[in-house]
């Protein structure tokens, strides 16, 4: 299904004839009336920063409308030096038209130890003051907050690619300053945006039982949005809307799909792509190619190609690897991902990482891995190129419901079923949702504590008798099961296994249960019995015959006890 064709003459027309049949039969989908969430500010700024340029660019801001800044000051003026510093009588000058603002120099330790947080609006500035924290907009502005922050340091306070809204780092001789000085003047009174994202804590994988797992989330944003909040035992993952900016990638990395993108939804933009595909090879276009670029490229740059069918993200990490390898299971002959430079370099990273587990997965499978690749900006000819190899398929994965993982498993599925896997595990880039675990059947004891903090379906106990099952096809690789093992009886087996038993549950361990020597009822097993009697062997509540309740179900161990008491009054002392 892999081969190379011949390149035949395409008829472009009926290509564009064909997209735009399918654009009309089934429109992109969109929220029409997103949640938002909406900021407040009266323009009330801090600029940090050494005291020549903190003052030049207060005085700038008070030009352009902004109410008299705040200066937190890094280095105190000692004289203006340097092409924008002007004479004598300058430097006088500009002390004298400042002189009203409120000022704080922080020594060196102050301004490493500086703390900011928050977004347009709602800043909290503050330093180490003793034992506890001096607000620095109270001590300044006697203010609860400052709207605004312009960082003018050689180094931000806040080493962000994409900060918070209202947060604004530049050089005092960088060529956009005056053009970045409107736009921060320019917020002031209400704004508002999408809240991009919801979560569902309940699919989530990054802890349980006070163990820590996934944390793919926290790795990929550039804003720093997301959180890992710890509470008394358990901890959870958090997405500020103030500080996010909608960059995707989160919700791209979350294998389980706890963290959804909201505009659209991921199964939204999957059964789009099924539809546009389908209503395409209908209408007569051949040689589909799938791009995936942001909606503001696309409306900055020509048409492409009839052939071409443009995915318009909000964010380009809107989509990751599992939606590029739907588009190649739904028809397209290849995948094409247009990259930006403007984009952050966390985001670069992680589209890379995506193309590498997405190339990885198709060898696996036995197709070219050179059906998904990136574009460069502006290289129009590698974007129009026709594909190399004709379309894996005409007939689409078949989807139920919009569980993220299942959807997926679903198109690997068809992709194997279209190619030719060879049955063995492949290594996948580090922190890939795909493997194994390997059972210590010596050391586990069936406790099932792996089983009750698993987030995914992937591990399971017996109905009826003491055993551990796996399915593979469900494990997204948190880890969670091996921290939870008491008896560190569990180990990740990373990588991508192309056979067909991925999907299939198969029992890792399995014992005779422990009948209750009273009852009979069994409530244990054998393992689990033998190791408890070994560890509390000594413990003067089971010394004697009282050893004999470690071979007792819940029940009958309680009626032990009080039968003990009854004929024994004074051991009741000993309880």
């Amino acid at each position: 299904m892999n081969q190379h064709i011949e390149l035949m003459p395409v008829d472009d027309d009926r290509n564009r004839q064909a997209r735009e049949a399918a654009r009309r039969r089934v429109s992109w989908p969109i929220n029409l009336s997103p949640a938002r969430v909406s900021y407040k500010s009266d323009g009330h700024a801090l600029i940090l920063g050494n005291e020549r340029d903190a003052r030049h660019a207060a005085r700038a801001l008070v030009a352009r409308g902004l109410a008299p800044p705040a200066l937190l000051v890094t280095e105190p003026l000692q004289g203006d030096a340097g092409s924008d510093a002007g004479s004598d009588e300058q430097h006088e000058a500009l002390l004298a038209e400042t002189a009203n603002l409120a000022c704080q120099t922080l020594s060196r330790a102050q301004a490493r130890a500086l703390t900011i947080d928050g977004y347009l609006g709602r800043f909290g500035v503050s330093v180490p003051d003793g034992d506890g924290a001096l607000n620095l907009a109270r001590a300044l502005a006697e203010r609860a907050h400052f709207d605004l922050i312009l960082d003018l340091g050689a180094t931000p306070a806040l080493a962000l690619e994409l900060p918070p809204p209202g947060y604004v780092a530049l050089g005092w001789q960088d060529a956009d300053r005056d053009e970045r000085l409107e736009a921060l003047a320019g917020l002031v009174g209400e704004f508002d945006k999408p809240r991009y994202f919801q979560i569902d804590n309940d699919l989530c994988a990054h802890a349980s039982s006070g163990n820590t797992g996934c944390t793919r989330c926290l790795d990929v944003c550039p804003a720093d949005a997301v959180k890992s909040h710890q509470g008394r035992i358990e901890a959870w993952i958090e997405i500020d809307p103030f500080r996010c900016h909608g960059v995707g990638s989160c919700s791209s990395a979350c294998p389980t799909g706890a963290i959804q993108f909201r505009l659209p939804e991921t199964a939204r933009q999957q059964d789009t792509l099924l539809g546009w595909l389908t209503a395409y090879r209908e209408a007569g276009g051949t040689a589909p190619v799938v791009r995936f670029a942001e909606a503001s490229d696309l409306e900055a740059e020509g048409e492409a190609a009839g052939h071409v069918l443009d995915v318009p993200l909000e964010e380009l990490g809107a989509a990751g690897h599992d939606q590029w390898l739907t588009a190649l299971a739904a028809g397209a002959a290849e995948v094409r991902i247009q990259c930006h430079p403007r984009m952050p370099e966390r985001l670069t990273r992680f589209i890379d990482d995506q193309l590498a587990q997405a190339r990885a997965l198709l060898t696996a499978l036995g197709h070219s891995p050179e059906r998904i690749g990136r574009l460069a900006a502006g290289d129009a000819a590698a974007r129009d190129a026709l594909p190399l190899e004709p379309p894996l398929t005409q007939t689409p994965p078949v989807f139920e419901g919009h569980d993220k993982r299942r959807r997926l498993n679903a198109v690997l599925e068809h992709l194997a079923s279209l190619g030719a896997p060879d049955g063995q595990r492949h290594r996948l880039p580090s922190g890939a949702a795909y493997g194994d675990i390997a059972v210590d059947r010596d050391a586990c004891t069936l406790c099932m504590a792996c089983v009750s903090n698993c987030p995914t379906p992937a591990l399971a106990a017996g109905d009826d008798s003491p055993l551990l099952s796996f399915r593979e096809a469900d494990c997204v690789q948190c880890g969670l099961c091996a921290e939870a093992c008491p008896e560190d009886a569990i180990t990740l087996v990373p990588g991508f296994l192309a056979d067909a038993q991925r999907g299939e549950r198969q029992v890792r361990h399995e014992e005779d249960a422990f009948p209750c020597i009273r009852c009979g009822k069994p409530f244990a097993t054998v393992s689990t019995v033998e190791t408890i009697k070994a560890k509390l062997a000594d413990h003067p509540y089971f010394t004697g015959d009282a050893l004999a309740r470690l071979e007792m179900c819940e029940d009958c161990r309680v009626k032990d006890v009080w039968q003990d008491m009854a004929r024994n009054p004074e051991s009741q002392l000993k309880v």
